[in-house]
Formats: C-alpha cells, sequence, structure tokens
C-alpha cells in the first residue's frame, strides 16, 4: 500500500471530478438551448431578447460561462504542467489564462445585465 504524506496536494481527484461535473452543466444548458432554438419559429433579435429576458436565463446563462471557464482553465493548466517545463513560462501562461478567463466571463455578464 501507498502511503502519501500530508502535503496539501490533490493529487487530481477534484480536478478530475470538477471537469465531469461542469461537462454535464455545459451538455444540459446546450441541449436545452438546442431545443429551445429549434422550437423557434423565427430567429430574429427580437427572439434572441425574449428568450433572455427572464432571470432564470440569465442565471444559466451565466451559469453556463461559469462552468465553461472553469472547465477551460482545469484543461489547460493540465496541458501547461504537462507541456511547459519552464516554471517562468508556466506561470506566466497560468496568470494569462487566468486573466483572459475572468474577462470573458466579465464580457459575458456585462452582456447578459448591460443595457439594451
Amino acid at each position: 500500500m501507498v502511503k502519501r504524506g500530508v502535503t496539501g496536494a490533490r493529487y487530481g481527484i477534484v480536478d478530475w471530478l470538477a471537469q465531469r461535473l461542469t461537462a454535464v452543466v455545459m451538455l444540459a444548458y446546450s441541449a436545452f438551448l438546442g431545443v429551445r432554438l429549434w422550437l423557434s419559429p423565427e430567429l430574429d433579435f427580437a427572439a434572441w431578447r425574449a428568450l433572455f429576458a427572464p432571470v432564470w436565463m440569465r442565471h444559466a446563462t451565466l451559469l453556463f460561462m461559469v462552468a465553461l471557464c472553469w472547465h477551460a482553465w482545469v484543461g489547460m493548466r493540465d496541458i501547461y504542467m504537462d507541456y511547459l517545463r519552464s516554471t517562468g513560462l508556466r506561470l506566466a501562461a497560468h496568470a494569462l489564462t487566468i486573466l483572459l478567463l475572468l474577462a470573458y466571463l466579465l464580457w459575458a455578464a456585462g452582456i447578459l445585465w448591460g443595457r439594451p
């Protein structure tokens, strides 16, 4: 039996589970939105505006965006850890990815709750 010391590391199970849960959230939202759009008779600006008018739809969309950013972060972090050997380059890539994902999330929130 392998005995691991207490180091604070999670050994990947939390990140593995987070990616699976975020994938389920994204799948459910995408399926709902796909069916809703498929059943919609017209896809003009008024239809899009009516679709995102209810507060629950805005919250669902923001939840989708949070899940997407978290899913992307776990995936990109794993890629950086596997392929970027330089600590400085890896740190820069991590920082840039975090800033971009936060910017995308704030941009989406601004679109959802911005002025009409």
